[in-house]
């Protein structure tokens, strides 16, 4: 129990306007500032866009589109099966040709 405690980190994010804690993988925890960081940069970014304009309920809502579209296309792009469906149907070509 004591060694889990060791991999775990307490840290304090600030997120827009706002003090965030949290409890983290040790290993984790660059992960967490980062994205803390991207999200108030987003936010700001859409909240200057369109100050007056909109909520800031509407703002944290276009702020998450614009960050999940950006993990839908590296999603996308990191996307191996239509690699491994060809490599498994060479596999069985191969295999089928040497008789195994």
């Amino acid at each position: 129990m004591a060694e889990q405690n060791r991999d775990r980190l307490h840290i304090r994010l600030h997120v827009y306007d706002e003090e965030i804690e949290v409890v983290v993988n040790r290993e984790d925890e660059e992960y967490y500032r980062s994205a803390a960081k991207l999200i108030t940069e987003r936010y700001n970014a859409y909240a200057q866009a369109y100050k007056g304009r909109k909520s800031d309920h509407t703002v944290a809502l276009m702020t998450l589109i614009d960050i999940a579209l950006m993990y839908q296309k590296e999603r996308a792009h990191n996307d191996t099966s239509p690699y491994d469906n060809v490599l498994a149907k060479l596999t069985k070509e191969i295999e089928d040709a040497l008789g195994e």
